[in-house]
């Protein structure tokens, strides 16, 4: 447990004014920012202390969105995703307007219906520096980019792949209506195989995700995103 200052205390929970709803340390919350026009700071709640009149401070470390990276938000980033940096605060608990949940990226792929709570993290961010861990995801499609959930992909039967719609010259509404999808390079192998029609899912399954062989990787000096 941390050390606290003298007159004050670790305390284990606090509820949220005006709410039953009660944080503890571990739990992800959203925290009112200083513009009214930015959506709400998302973090992680490392500890929670009263001093003697009962005035809660909350220790947390903070997700980065996207945007708020050294390398910005790129194509194959999630709407809801974020980044567990190594910033760490200390904030008045009075501004922590509800709890959330920051899911692993795999467990988000599989939610049936995503809410307003709901985000998800897959990279660690160290916000000195631009670096990101791992640095290294497996890569998808022509354009060998991430993969985005947000994103309709269509699986290759040939070669077990995964593409984007677009990138094959697809639109979305003719990607859902097939039954069968090869890649340009596994058609060109066998003609036999050409598809009439695929069934489009997505990569959510870390066995799906073992089958990509190729790595993407980024250089944080680069800013290579």
């Amino acid at each position: 447990m941390a050390k606290t200052k003298p007159g004050k205390k670790d305390v284990d929970s606090y509820t949220i004014k005006g709410t039953h709803k009660v944080v503890r340390p571990g739990d992800c919350v959203m925290m009112r920012p200083s513009d009214s026009d930015k959506p709400p700071y998302v973090a992680r709640v490392e500890n929670l202390e009263a001093d003697h009149r009962n005035n809660v401070k909350v220790r947390v470390r903070w997700y980065y969105r996207p945007e708020e990276s050294l390398g910005g938000r790129r194509q194959f980033h999630g709407v809801k995703e974020l980044f567990l940096s190594d910033h760490y605060d200390t904030q008045s608990a009075h501004t922590i307007e509800g709890k959330c949940v920051v899911h692993t990226f795999k467990n988000y792929t599989k939610l049936d219906n995503v809410g307003t709570e709901d985000y998800f993290c897959r990279f660690e961010y160290k916000a000195a520096t631009g670096g990101f861990t791992p640095d290294r995801v497996a890569v998808y499609c022509k354009c060998e980019m991430p993969y985005n959930p947000d994103d309709l992909m269509v699986q290759c039967e040939g070669c077990k792949d995964w593409f984007h719609p677009n990138c094959m010259g697809m639109s979305i509404e003719d990607a859902k209506k097939l039954d069968q999808f090869l890649c340009s390079d596994c058609s060109s192998d066998d003609d036999a195989k050409r598809p009439s029609n695929s069934l489009s899912v997505s990569p959510s399954s870390e066995v799906k995700f073992s089958l990509v062989a190729k790595v993407w990787s980024r250089s944080a000096e680069n800013g290579d995103w």
